[in-house]
């Protein structure tokens, strides 16, 4: 049974969404505000998150850079009443996997869930990529343990960043559409935008490549989407 963790500072909000996962069989914990819920991200085993952004003690992108700083790679799923792009982008850089934004039905909410949950890390030993490792750029990688490092030094990145990354470089060599990683990737149909794909790459280039702003390794193919290539 996978367990989540709700960080909510409503009360309703909090015991609604609550209601409707045990309903759906999944164990749910909860939190009343980002110290809390830290606090409990760090002392317990969660298999995702469902975050609040906005509330009292820590926000939720307080807590999403803090525990990617702790090396915790938990899925996180974002809940924010904003829908501006660069509130979303922000937490994406931060090391959360997705975001929602309220209001949200819970069949949206239902099928992010599942759709993160599917590709956590332990679902990915499953799919055939154990004793995967690889040499990327500045990037030493273990996809089956979800470790990087760069230079003998540890390199954090969510599961998410792992999951893109790898599809390319089992890709590699070949040109991969904005929508195929999409589909690959995030693999819900109320999917997020394009511009999603473009900011994790930004953010893949930053780790592996020598000159982020000028990348050899994964290269932009305009208009289609992006190539990752081996031997650089």
């Amino acid at each position: 049974m996978y367990k989540i963790l709700i960080v909510e500072d409503e009360p309703d909000m909090r015991l609604g969404l609550k209601d409707n996962l045990e309903f759906e069989e999944y164990e749910v914990d909860v939190a009343e505000n980002g110290r809390v819920g830290y606090e409990k991200i760090i002392n317990n085993k969660y298999d995702l998150v469902l975050m609040d952004v906005m509330m009292p003690e820590m926000s939720g992108f307080e807590v999403c850079k803090q525990i990617r700083k702790d090396g915790i790679n938990v899925p996180i799923i974002l809940l924010t009443a904003k829908g501006e792009e660069i509130d979303k982008v922000r937490g994406l850089e931060l090391g959360a996997d997705d975001y929602i934004t309220k209001p949200f039905s819970l069949r949206e909410l239902l099928a992010r869930v599942k759709a993160v949950l599917r590709r956590a890390p332990d679902s990915i030993g499953q799919n055939g990529l154990k004793s995967s490792k690889a040499q990327i750029g500045l990037l030493a990688i273990d996809f089956s343990t979800f470790v990087a490092s760069s230079k003998n030094k540890p390199v954090q990145m969510s599961h998410k960043e792992f999951e893109l990354l790898h599809y390319l470089w089992d890709k590699r060599n070949t040109v991969v559409t904005r929508d195929d990683l999409l589909n690959k990737i995030w693999g819900y149909e109320e999917s997020p935008t394009t511009r999603t794909v473009d900011n994790f790459i930004v953010r893949l280039r930053q780790k592996i490549e020598k000159d982020p702003e000028r990348p050899h390794i994964i290269i932009t193919v305009h208009g289609i989407g992006y190539k990752l290539i081996e031997g650089k």
